[in-house]
């Protein structure tokens, strides 16, 4: 990608497959060992916060299945022998899923509160109305229920996070990040993602040119998966968030729990619109044989990775309690 001026491009293939997948098993690793030393090290609970923050960026299964929609696209081309590498990196991707799925975070932060700093601000006797009275916030990052102090910026006495009673701010800056997708994602998908060249004549192929050769060569089940991933799910992730900020302005009160439901869907999904920008770093490697045939990446790449990353800062930004604030608030002035 840096030799075709696409840097950018890269840079977010470098860190969502290998950086934040490497820094995540290894800060895993660090908390893991530091709980079973007779003194764990203070800063434990910053460092699995850290592991928390990176867990969506951490890509490497979305990475495996872009890797096997260019293998299936360049094996009619080319003869292609698997590596070793390509076990290893299935084998890995199984261990991680494994790893996570086995690790129960919420006992990692008993035991970071219990062995390295317990945490004394709080009357674990206390109940719920106690809670409320105080005016407590509920940590986003590690989940543990605060009571914010009264002067100053308040920060979670277990991970160190910022405590926002609500992210007031956030309507506006998601809607700025929505807005700034909806306008990337018509140069993401009018531009061509790569150019296919042999013999000296080239192709340009964008999003849904290459659904159309998928379906073409008969590869439906690649072609409905590559549509879903790259077409489908950013825009219905744009119109999911839109609709959520849209029924949070007029504080409408119904369908509470299925928007509630609707923003943990956009906000998980988000990350698999990555397997075109995976499956054209992938092909532009591999597919480069002098004047015969190669494949150059195009800036509609470019366009859609930002796509994907915007809306899924956008999703982040995004606060669901105020849906649950405004729908409460509607309900008071409708019932004086």
């Amino acid at each position: 990608m840096r030799n075709h001026g696409l840097w950018e491009l890269g840079v977010v293939v470098l860190f969502t497959t290998i950086a934040a997948p490497l820094i995540k098993l290894l800060l895993t690793i660090y908390v893991l060992v530091g709980l079973r030393m007779r003194r764990p090290p203070l800063h434990l609970r910053v460092v699995f916060a850290w592991v928390e923050h990176l867990q969506r960026w951490s890509m490497i299964e979305v990475f495996l299945l872009g890797l096997a929609v260019a293998y299936v696209k360049l094996v009619d081309l080319v003869h292609i022998d698997l590596g070793t590498a390509v076990y290893s990196l299935g084998a890995l991707l199984v261990t991680m899923v494994a790893a996570d799925s086995s690790l129960d975070r919420q006992t990692v932060w008993e035991q970071i509160d219990r062995r390295a700093e317990p945490i004394a601000d709080l009357p674990h006797a206390a109940t719920p109305g106690f809670y409320r009275a105080a005016g407590a916030i509920g940590c986003r990052t590690c989940g543990l229920v605060c009571v914010p102090q009264q002067a100053g910026p308040s920060e979670c006495p277990r991970c160190g996070s910022r405590l926002h009673a609500r992210e007031h701010g956030g309507i506006t800056r998601t809607w700025a990040l929505t807005f700034t997708a909806v306008v990337m994602y018509v140069p993401a998908n009018y531009y061509p993602v790569l150019t296919f060249q042999q013999l000296g004549a080239g192709s340009p192929s964008t999003i849904l040119g290459g659904v159309r050769e998928l379906l073409s060569s008969g590869m439906y089940p690649l072609a409905a998966l590559v549509f879903f991933a790259s077409v489908a799910v950013p825009a219905l992730k744009v119109l999911g968030l839109g609709l959520l900020l849209i029924s949070t302005q007029t504080r409408r009160v119904s369908r509470l729990r299925d928007r509630a439901t609707l923003y943990r869907i956009v906000n998980a999904v988000g990350r698999w619109s990555m397997i075109d920008v995976f499956m054209d770093s992938i092909l532009v490697a591999l597919v480069q044989f002098g004047a015969a045939v190669t494949i150059d990446p195009g800036v509609g790449a470019v366009a859609f990775a930002g796509v994907v990353i915007i809306t899924m800062f956008a999703a982040e930004s995004f606060d669901p309690r105020l849906m649950w604030d405004a729908a409460e608030a509607n309900s008071g002035e409708s019932n004086r």
